[in-house]
């Protein structure tokens, strides 16, 4: 098996010294890329720019990208060859339009940026996903988790996706830890209670590679 897997942030350039960014470590991406080595999976793990070393597993190989364009046109020249994708990153949703190509100074009390929006990764590559394809997201909400996730997971065609939120203490963000709750297309709803990022990879991926197998055997 063949496994796209996208972790960690992006960052979308202001000036040369400044960026737009999130508070995403790719910890958990980066653990669910050695779940699926370790169970056998070739894996393309897109990796934004996170303070990790790069996976030594000889089934991991590393596509290091800074912007969600960057991160879509590696993802992209993967997705069709791959079995299946996760898509783990937290991409920034906008950028600059415009980004000054020296440091921008402080001039008066106020700063007015303009941002446009940046391509949707899961959702752009979910319209030409193959119907042997199996595709998993991750999903961080803070209100109206379960609503928003089940959105998500048909609005960007995945099979499963896998819902944080920041209302659990230990998870998401900066945490060694991770509380999650899968969700399906069938309307099924798991719950994982909290537990190492680690483990908790593993026992995603076995889900994972369980349903893939029963769908697609």
């Amino acid at each position: 098996m063949h496994v796209l897997l996208t972790a960690g942030p992006t960052y979308e350039p202001l000036d040369p010294v400044r960026f737009l960014g999130n508070r995403s470590t790719g910890k958990m991406g980066y653990a669910l890329a050695e779940a699926f080595a370790e169970a056998g999976a070739d894996v393309t793990l897109v990796s934004g720019p996170v303070a990790l070393p790069t996976p030594l597993h000889p089934n991991i190989r590393t596509v290091r990208v800074e912007t969600a364009q960057q991160m879509y046109e590696a993802a992209a020249a993967v997705a069709p060859q791959a079995d299946g994708w996760v898509f783990a990153a937290a991409v920034a949703d906008y950028r600059p339009a415009h980004v000054a190509s020296e440091k921008i100074k402080k001039d008066g009390d106020t700063l007015t940026l303009e941002l446009v929006k940046n391509v949707d990764i899961a959702a752009t590559l979910g319209h030409t996903k193959r119907p042997e394809q199996f595709a998993v997201g991750f999903a961080l909400e803070t209100t109206n988790e379960l609503a928003h996730a089940q959105a998500k997971l048909h609005r960007k065609n995945f099979d499963l996706v896998v819902l944080n939120s920041l209302r659990d203490a230990g998870a998401g963000f900066g945490h060694d830890t991770n509380k999650v709750t899968v969700l399906d297309r069938a309307g099924q709803v798991l719950n994982f209670e909290l537990q190492a990022k680690t483990e908790l990879a593993r026992v995603l991926v076995r889900l994972i590679l369980t349903r893939f197998s029963a769908a697609y055997a």
